[in-house]
């Protein structure tokens, strides 16, 4: 559970306002000169990767890359929230190029969580300067995004007084963005003491870097497979100079790198609103604009525009935690990046339904945008393998804390609902009510082994603590007296409907569809878990959806 104690702006790592306002000011300036929507048509139609365009965002007039470089070895010092919002404001020009930089992030983080300062000041200075595009290099053809599994081997070479120079490297590498272009990449190979990073430089003997793969979106990134034939990386370039430490340098990555996945995927979805919700201003159909039929605005607008907002606090929410220095947030980019992704997907999707004949057709850009977002769903983990840590994570928590954690969750839902009590806080209180005793019940009935069950639970924890993420920052908004106040309330209510019915439904998933327990049984755990109260969360939900409506359409 979060705090209600938010630390205050000067006490979190990154830049202040202004100065990430003008990084952000810089990405808009992006797409009058050298990402306009022309070019970025051009390289989709084309699958180019503009490495010419790239190279000069690193440059010194742009220096994009100096994000994510802390100020001692040459960067800007930005944090999580920083990062996370530029990644936001990229992805809604492309996908394809924020793949790009993401890269460049991605291969320098093991670099940052784990390097030794030499490796710090050389490889990190590189990257600060503009002359080195970076790539990250897990993902195999085999194991795919999950670590433990992979075969690639560092095998130790010695000299003739038996001391360790360096490893020689075999296997193969699948899905590696940008990996036919960087001048280096943090490679994650098994050595004798598990699973270490190295640094591996492009033009090393046996190192292959193959064609780029033709993909259905982001195709203006390179996506390319590489091999590992006896390659000779020096001692020196063992990341934190100790073998045996990869996975664990590994999951600090992950609890942030699938933050920044969840930014993109939350930038392509709120872009395709952008297009979506003028376009329903504009079109009239049988006399009226779109924008004012419930059919068009409250199944195809609406709902997205709250999830949307409900991903985007949670990012919010999560960054600052690790701008604050709290540690081990892996289930949470987890829970960020699932709910994100698929949330974008969605949205993308129905942008297309929403534009018509349009939608489908490449001039509106929402096929796109549909294309690029997918694959968010996908790389740095898919959406199942997020279920599956979620679920087990959260499991395990709810286990060793007794069912504090989310029944702590419930209790603070409670105090706001007496604070703000128009944002849905009570039935996200019973949701997680519900929720916890579910996962005891699941675990007294070992029903822990049916991955159903689990993924079950999985997207009942996801969006219990997104719910609760939201109607914080509206009981926050509304005690702030906000101009925005009202807006959140309203969508905090229509998510908390939301939620209440993805919990009543998933229950029942579980306890009939499992095959294991008695009518009586079953109408006990519902009278338990307050299975029919849940379902009052749908009081005023329509006019509730024609109060979005307004404010979302400036009606």
């Amino acid at each position: 559970m979060v705090s209600n104690m938010t630390p205050t702006e000067s006490d979190l790592y990154g830049l202040d306002l202004e100065s990430r306002q003008m990084v952000l000011d810089t990405v808009g300036q992006l797409k009058k000169r050298l990402l306009t929507p022309e070019k970025i048509f051009e390289f989709d139609r084309k699958e180019i990767f503009p490495e010419d365009t790239i190279r000069e965002m690193l440059g010194p007039e742009i220096g994009l890359q100096l994000l994510m470089i802390p100020e001692e070895y040459g960067g800007l010092g930005g944090g999580a929230r920083d990062s996370c919002a530029i990644t936001r404001e990229m992805a809604k020009i492309c996908l394809g190029i924020t793949t790009a930089f993401f890269a460049i992030q991605l291969g320098a983080d093991p670099i940052i969580v784990g390097g030794t300062e030499e490796q710090k000041q050389k490889w990190l200075g590189k990257i600060a300067t503009g002359g080195a595009l970076v790539a990250y290099a897990v993902t195999e053809p085999d194991a795919g995004s999950n670590v433990v599994s992979i075969k690639t081997k560092a095998d130790p070479v010695l000299n003739d007084a038996g001391e360790i120079t360096g490893y020689k490297i075999n296997g193969a590498k699948q899905f590696i963005s940008t990996g036919g272009y960087a001048e280096f990449i943090t490679l994650l190979a098994n050595t004798p003491e598990g699973a270490t990073f190295f640094i591996v430089e492009k033009d090393t003997e046996g190192y292959i870097r193959g064609k780029g793969e033709e993909k259905h979106g982001i195709r203006a990134s390179n996506t390319s497979p590489l091999t590992f034939t006896d390659v000779f990386v020096p001692v020196e370039n063992v990341i934190g100079g100790v073998t045996g430490q990869g996975l664990k340098q590994s999951s600090k990555v992950f609890g942030y790198t699938r933050l920044m996945v969840a930014s993109m995927a939350l930038g392509g979805g709120e872009a395709a609103m952008e297009i979506v919700i003028p376009y329903a201003k504009e079109r009239i159909q049988f006399k009226t604009p779109l924008s004012e039929k419930q059919g068009y605005t409250h199944k195809l607008v609406v709902p997205h525009v709250v999830r949307l907002a409900a991903a985007a606090t949670y990012i919010d929410e999560v960054a600052a935690r690790l701008d604050a220095g709290e540690q081990d947030l892996e289930v949470e980019g987890s829970i960020a990046k699932l709910f994100a992704t698929e949330t974008a997907n969605k949205a993308a999707d129905d942008a297309i339904q929403a534009l018509g004949g349009y939608g489908y057709i490449t001039e509106y850009g929402v096929e796109k945008i549909k294309r690029d977002v997918k694959i968010t769903c996908i790389y740095e983990g898919t959406s199942e393998i997020q279920q599956n840590i979620i679920s087990t994570f959260r499991w395990k928590k709810t286990r060793k804390t007794k069912g504090e954690y989310y029944d702590g969750m419930a209790v603070e839902m409670d105090d706001l609902q007496e604070q703000c009590g128009d944002a849905g806080c009570r039935y996200i209180g019973l949701a997680a009510r519900a929720l916890n005793k579910t996962i005891f019940l699941v675990n007294d009935n070992r029903l822990t082994r049916e991955q159903f069950v689990m993924f079950a639970l999985a997207d009942m924890m996801m969006h219990v603590e997104v719910a609760a993420g939201l109607a914080r920052r509206a009981a926050s908004l509304t005690r702030e007296a906000s101009s925005e106040a009202e807006k959140t309330c309203i969508f905090s209510r229509l998510f908390a409907n939301e939620i209440a019915e993805l919990v009543s439904r998933n229950i029942l998933k579980i306890l009939s569809g499992s095959g294991i327990f008695e009518t009586e049984r079953i109408s006990a755990f519902l009278s338990e878990t307050s299975h029919a109260t849940l379902a009052d969360s749908y009081q005023n939900m329509i006019p509730d959806m024609d109060r979005a409506a307004d404010i979302i359409f400036n009606r």
